[in-house]
């Protein structure tokens, strides 16, 4: 999902650091409530976990280059079920600039389109999953079914965001009409992959008993 240099630039840049801020203030009220719920501390460290997870998926999985963008395995509904909506949010935008900064300083002028395709579709799902997740059911307990509808919202909410960064910096001529269309056939793949993991860790997840109660992981991940 790393928008590749060049697809915007000049004046219209400026939008992407309006979403991005709209993005950051969506995470800053989770973040607040999470605080509320188990402190700063807990916060922090789940964040830091995140972070790190974050930056292995950009950094180690394997990615490619397809069309206008990248194809990452980022896990995200992975994330958002085990640390929640916070800690993932967070987890995402520091993940994606430490490896900017690190590895990939010539992605940092599109940082504000990134963190924007990251996150808003990361709070979508968490919308989705209230509306497809029955209060009473932990997330351990999530059928395929449910975790595929969460993959879904997050990758296809990656597509769309994509799609429109591509269409605003360059238009919709028949080249870049192509490379949106090969990145997002590309990019939806992911779903047959990450549902499967999703309900692969979160097997493992119900047979660690040390968890459970543990406030450095979602409350729902265990309890409805």
């Amino acid at each position: 999902m790393h928008i590749e240099p060049g697809v915007v630039t000049g004046a219209k840049i400026v939008l992407s650091y309006a979403t991005a801020l709209g993005a950051l203030g969506w995470s800053a009220k989770y973040s607040i409530n999470a605080i509320k719920e188990h402190g700063a501390i807990n916060l922090l460290a789940r964040s830091v976990m995140t972070s790190l997870l974050v930056f292995v998926f950009f950094e180690v999985l394997p990615h490619h280059a397809v069309g206008v963008s990248e194809v990452h395995l980022i896990l995200g509904s992975t994330l958002f079920l085990i640390f929640g909506p916070a800690a993932g949010s967070i987890g995402l935008f520091m993940g994606l600039l430490i490896q900017g900064v690190l590895f990939a300083p010539f992605d940092l002028p599109q940082y504000g389109m990134n963190v924007t395709t990251l996150l808003v579709p990361l709070f979508v799902m968490a919308a989705v999953a209230r509306r497809v997740i029955p209060e009473k059911t932990a997330y351990v307990d999530l059928d395929y079914a449910q975790a595929l509808k969460l993959s879904v919202t997050y990758q296809g909410g990656i597509v769309l965001w994509v799609a429109f960064w591509a269409f605003y910096g360059q238009g919709f001529s028949a080249a870049n009409l192509s490379s949106v269309a090969s990145f997002g056939l590309a990019y939806m793949s992911v779903v047959l992959v990450e549902p499967l993991l999703d309900l692969a860790i979160l097997w493992g997840a119900k047979g660690m008993d040390r968890l459970k109660g543990s406030s450095f992981v979602e409350r729902r991940l265990y309890q409805g």
